[in-house]
C-alpha cells in the first residue's frame, strides 16, 4: 500500500455520513443507491488520477471510474465523472489546490445513464469549468434538451468533430464512435488520448478482469460473499478466497447476464428455500437466492479473464458493434495509430498495460472474414456462454426494438 493509499484509509476513518450521499439516486436506482465511496489513486505521478465508486444491480457490483488529467499549462480535465458527494468533491478540490482549477468536464458518451446522470451535478461544483459532450445526445424515454438533464447550458458543447478544434487538442487526440443505430437510440463513445503520459481512455468498450476484487468492491464485502454462496442455505466465511469465489461470480453475472455454467432455480424450489434460509432480512432479498453454479463454474471466468487480456464486453459485441461494423472498425483503427502504453477503461481492472495491436485485436470479432478473426483472436471467448445474450438478441429483432446486426458491409 502507497503513501496515498493509506492517508485514504486513515480517512476514511473520519467518513461522515453526509460524506458519502447522493441524493439524486432515484433517478438511476442502483447499489449503493444513496451512499457511494470513493477510492482515488494516482495512476502517473503528478499527472493521472482515477476516482472509483461502485454500481450495480441484484448486488452485480462493479467500479465506475473518473479519470482526471493535469493539463501541461496547469488545471485539469474530468473525463467520465462519477457521483460529486462530497468525499469525492474533496478528492478533487485536493488536486485543485496543487495543480489548478477543474477547465474541462468530459461526457464521452450518450446512451450510458450511469456516466450521464452525474455530469450535471458535477458541474455545479466547479462553476469556471467547460462542458464537452458527445454529439447527438438523445434520452429515453423523452429526448429533452441537456440543460433539462441539468447540464449548465451556457457552459455546455459539443464536442468537435476535430480533436484539433478542442482546447485541449495540443494534449488530447480523440476519436468518435457513433452514433450506431440501436434503434430506440443509439450508441456511440470517444476515446481520448493523452499524448504525454500515453495513455488511452475510453468508457466501455474494452475492458479486462482482475482475477481478485477492485478495492472499491472490498470496502463493503456483502455483496461478494451473496455470491459466493452455492445456494441460500449456506453461510459462508468472510476470507480472501471466498471473496475471489464472489468476484469471479459477479464478473460472470455482469458479462453474460447468465452465463452457460449458471442454472436458475424454478421459482417454487426457490421459494421454499428462502423460508429456510439463515439470513431473512430485507438485505438478503428475504433469503432469495435462486442460483445454482455448476462444478466447473471458474472455467468460464479464466476463459474471460484469459491472462489479463484486453477484450469487448459480450453485450457490446452481442448487441451493439454488431449494428455498426464499419465504423467500429475504422474507429479501431484509428485508435490503434495512436503510440498509448496503458489504458483506462471507465469499468473492471485499471490501468491495463496494452499496446495498440492489442486494443486492435479485441475487435476482431467483427471482422469481415471469419478465419482472420480466429487466427488474431487468440483466445476468443466461449460461444455457449453467449448463448442467453443472443436469446436477448433475438427477441428485439423480432420485437422490432433493435435493427438485426450486419452480417455483410
Amino acid at each position: 500500500m502507497n503513501a496515498q493509499q493509506q492517508g485514504q484509509q486513515q480517512d476514511s476513518l473520519n467518513i461522515r455520513p453526509q460524506d458519502l450521499s447522493w441524493k439524486f439516486w432515484h433517478v438511476v436506482p442502483i447499489y449503493p443507491y444513496g451512499k457511494r465511496r470513493t477510492i482515488r489513486k494516482e495512476v502517473v505521478k503528478d499527472t493521472i488520477w482515477t476516482f472509483d465508486q461502485l454500481q450495480g444491480i441484484f448486488y452485480v457490483v462493479v467500479p465506475i471510474r473518473m479519470t482526471v488529467v493535469k493539463l501541461e499549462n496547469g488545471g485539469l480535465l474530468v473525463y467520465a465523472p462519477v457521483a460529486p458527494t462530497k468525499e469525492c468533491i474533496r478528492l478533487v478540490q485536493e488536486l485543485v489546490a496543487k495543480h489548478g482549477d477543474v477547465k474541462y468536464i468530459i461526457l464521452p458518451t450518450i446512451s450510458g445513464l450511469e456516466h450521464k446522470v452525474f455530469v450535471g451535478p458535477f458541474a455545479r461544483k466547479f462553476p469556471k469549468a467547460q462542458v464537452f459532450v458527445a454529439p447527438h445526445q438523445w434520452s429515453f424515454p423523452l429526448n429533452l434538451p441537456l440543460s433539462w438533464l441539468g447540464f449548465p447550458a451556457k457552459r455546455t458543447q459539443i464536442l468537435p468533430e476535430n480533436s484539433s478544434q478542442a482546447p485541449f487538442g495540443d494534449e488530447f487526440d480523440y476519436a468518435i464512435l457513433g452514433a450506431i443505430n440501436l434503434g430506440t437510440g443509439s450508441f456511440e463513445e470517444i476515446a481520448f488520448f493523452h499524448k504525454r503520459s500515453h495513455t488511452l481512455l475510453v468508457t466501455d468498450t474494452v475492458v479486462s478482469v482482475p482475477e481478485n476484487p477492485p478495492e472499491i468492491v472490498q470496502l463493503d464485502p456483502y455483496p461478494l460473499l451473496y455470491h459466493a454462496r452455492d445456494n441460500g442455505l449456506e453461510v459462508v466465511e468472510d476470507n480472501p478466497a471466498t471473496r475471489r469465489k464472489g468476484w469471479q461470480r459477479i464478473s460472470l453475472f455482469a458479462f453474460y447476464f447468465r452465463p452457460s455454467v449458471l442454472q436458475v432455480t424454478p421459482w417454487g424450489e426457490a421459494f421454499r428455500e428462502a423460508m429456510k434460509a439463515p439470513e431473512r432480512s430485507r438485505r438478503a432479498y428475504f433469503g432469495l437466492y435462486p442460483f445454482r453454479w455448476t462444478q466447473d463454474w471458474k472455467r468460464s471466468f479464466d476463459a474471460l479473464r484469459g491472462d489479463g487480456r484486453l477484450f469487448v464486453a459480450p453485450i457490446l459485441q452481442t448487441l451493439i458493434l454488431n449494428r455498426g461494423p464499419k465504423e467500429t472498425i475504422a474507429w479501431a483503427d484509428k485508435v490503434a495509430s495512436w503510440d498509448f502504453q496503458q489504458i483506462i477503461p471507465c469499468h473492471f481492472d485499471s490501468p491495463i498495460p496494452a499496446k495498440p495491436h492489442q486494443f486492435r485485436q479485441a475487435f476482431t470479432f467483427l471482422e469481415q472474414n471469419p478465419s482472420l478473426a480466429l487466427n488474431n483472436q487468440t483466445h476468443p471467448l466461449p460461444q455457449e456462454d453467449f448463448t442467453y445474450l443472443r436469446q436477448i438478441e433475438e427477441t428485439l429483432n423480432k420485437s422490432g426494438i433493435t435493427p438485426p446486426r450486419l452480417t455483410h458491409w
